[in-house]
């Protein structure tokens, strides 16, 4: 007998506008095949220049090239800093998203820097090497590589070191769960927070989310099946996966800095981030979780414009104020 696949909840009025046109250049799933013609797509769509970056004056812009971990070659990252911020700083450092297979480290940093100009903070984003080219453990060893680097010259940088976060979307989200992981487990920097937007964190594609939007909305389980495939090859899904890799995997989740989660109720990753936050819960940590209604993968990116958009970038606002005025 073939099982009935659930009914998949709606998208937002608002959002299921934005989606209907945006599918005509982008589509659902995406296929090995298919990440040539991706890059070449982000391409032409351009990026932020240095001049977009500075915001009529307000952050000084640079890229530093800094030592990759244990011999990988060198790690680059881009470098935002407040130009008229005074107090005691704090960090965001940023990993990109792209599914582990797109992007730089110009790609969501407009994000980032919305959150930088409010609370002056120094934003660092880190550009990895992409999969298939580069394979687990190469993409999350560079961002490691640039956390310790940004952690240890936090003085230069004009940062606290006790005030540093790790912030990314979708794949970034699950590389900045990962360095959460990491510096917990390897001694590494102190974290004052994380924040995980859509983040892309179990390699297994098998949640009732997954199987319930597949074909719809952005990003699908086809896709989702491309991006994994790309870092972890035939161990995708398998038994033995690396919680640097795949975040879901790690049988601990004490001891963490806390946690902003935030995921789509329409979207491929939404069973997988709510997982996580209440197992973060169940081990005594702190996550604050939202689960936007009818919310696409990566919506607020896409349809900013949109009420919906809009509550869910304000509430990343009233997390990291709390967070840095605790």
């Amino acid at each position: 007998m073939t099982a009935v696949v659930p009914s998949p909840p709606p998208f937002d009025p608002e959002l299921g506008a934005a989606l209907a046109v945006l599918a005509e250049q982008l589509p659902p799933s995406l296929t090995p095949e298919m990440i040539p013609l991706m890059r070449q797509g982000a391409a032409v769509m351009g990026t932020f220049s240095d001049d977009d970056l500075r915001r009529d004056g307000k952050f000084a812009v640079e890229e530093r090239s800094v030592p990759g971990l244990d011999g990988d070659p060198d790690v680059s990252l881009l470098i935002c800093r407040p130009n008229a911020a005074t107090g005691t700083l704090g960090c965001l450092y940023h990993t990109h998203g792209g599914g582990m297979i797109l992007g730089d480290n110009r790609a969501g940093i407009d994000l980032m820097l919305d959150l930088a100009e409010e609370f002056g903070l120094v934003v660092v984003s880190v550009e990895y090497r992409l999969a298939p080219e580069t394979p687990h453990p190469g993409p999350v060893n560079d961002c490691y590589a640039g956390l310790l680097w940004t952690a240890a010259h936090a003085e230069e940088l004009g940062f606290e070191p006790g005030r540093l976060i790790v912030a990314g979307g979708s794949a970034g989200g699950g590389l900045a769960a990962a360095l959460a992981l990491m510096a917990r487990d390897l001694n590494g920097p102190e974290l004052l927070g994380q924040l995980l937007i859509c983040p892309m964190i179990d390699d297994r594609n098998e949640s009732a989310s997954a199987v319930q939007m597949e074909g719809l909305g952005v990003w699908d389980r086809t896709a989702n099946r491309t991006g994994w495939g790309a870092l972890l090859g035939a161990a995708a899904g398998g038994p033995d996966v690396s919680p640097y890799a795949a975040p879901a995997r790690a049988a601990d989740l004490g001891n963490l800095p806390p946690a902003f989660i935030d995921v789509g109720s329409a979207e491929t990753f939404r069973d997988e981030d709510v997982a996580y936050a209440s197992r973060i819960w169940q081990a005594g940590g702190r996550a604050e979780l939202h689960v936007w209604p009818g919310g696409f993968h990566g919506f607020d990116m896409m349809a900013p414009s949109a009420v919906i958009s809009q509550d869910a970038r304000q509430a990343r606002f009233r997390w990291l104020n709390r967070l840095l005025n605790a």
